[in-house]
């Protein structure tokens, strides 16, 4: 079968002003690859054509139509087409607080929550997260808002569970938190690792070490994703991406835009277009 044509992709990043705590994405991608990124929240996905590989901790998952892929908020992975012609996926990104509560009303599970499984065969729960973009696009929160709360309860009945915080004590562990609060603070600028690590007073390298064993990439494709996580908060808040290019670091806008799609899926202009809308109705965009 022959390659398709990169041009044939499309995506639409959104969220539905009735359901403020969720993001949503609907794409087809055939070339573009997700660097490893994480998530403050969860990632609930679902293939309805092609392959979808997606790179994590354990593993690799081949997701494919019927697959539900679940993602612990703060979990690093990678996505990549797992067939010439790409996969076609809808995506739903529900903030930690909306499942941990829909857990508590609907489930005997307290604390904090999560799922022991990333990828599994459940062509039901497949249609669910179909039926919430179809039922947010058509305007229908009593509809989206319901069958959200069914989908989660069904998927922490099946394969979630309570999540035990893991708490290190180890110098690394410490040097590599230290390093992540000033790459936070200093993100305009930041220091070299040689720098860094001096100022934290251990080596380049064991710091190195240390912060992918804690957060399962170096410090500079955390501090990739940190920027672009920031970035996104401030086209929230209405910030025209070339000033939020400046403030988080990156070196112009093209910089923002190139690391901002790879992450996101969408470019920096799309997204904040679509979050400036308010959805009373909805259709599909796809060109």
């Amino acid at each position: 079968m022959a390659e398709a044509d990169a041009t044939q992709e499309w995506a639409r990043y959104w969220q539905y002003a009735e359901l403020p705590h969720l993001d949503l994405l609907r794409a087809r991608y055939v070339r573009h690859t997700f660097p490893r990124h994480s998530h403050e929240g969860f990632v609930f996905g679902t293939i309805t054509r092609g392959v979808e590989d997606v790179g994590l901790p354990g593993g690799t998952v081949h997701a494919g139509p019927g697959t539900v892929v679940m993602i612990n908020p703060e979990v690093p992975h990678t996505a990549r087409a797992g067939v010439p012609e790409g996969w076609v996926y809808a995506t739903l990104y529900p903030s930690a607080q909306v499942v941990n509560d829909i857990a508590a009303d609907l489930t005997s599970l307290r604390g904090t929550v999560g799922f022991t499984e990333t990828g599994v065969r459940d062509p039901l729960a497949a249609r669910l997260i179909v039926q919430v973009h179809r039922a947010a696009e058509e305007g229908n929160a009593l509809a989206a808002d319901s069958v959200l709360r069914v989908l989660v309860a069904r998927l922490l009945d099946h394969h979630g569970g309570v999540l035990t915080a893991r708490v290190s004590h180890s110098a690394g562990a410490r040097d590599a938190a230290r390093a992540r609060a000033v790459l936070e603070e200093r993100m305009e600028r930041p220091p070299t690792l040689e720098a860094l690590a001096a100022e934290l007073g251990t080596s380049p390298f064991a710091l190195l070490r240390a912060f992918k064993k804690e957060y399962g990439m170096p410090p500079h494709t955390w501090l990739t994703d940190a920027r672009v996580r920031r970035a996104r908060r401030m086209l929230d808040a209405g910030t025209a991406p070339a000033a939020a290019a400046a403030v988080v670091g990156f070196t112009d806008q093209p910089h923002l835009n190139r690391h901002f799609t790879r992450i996101v899926g969408v470019p920096p202009g799309a997204y904040q277009r679509e979050r400036a809308r308010t959805y009373k109705t909805g259709g599909d965009t796809r060109p």
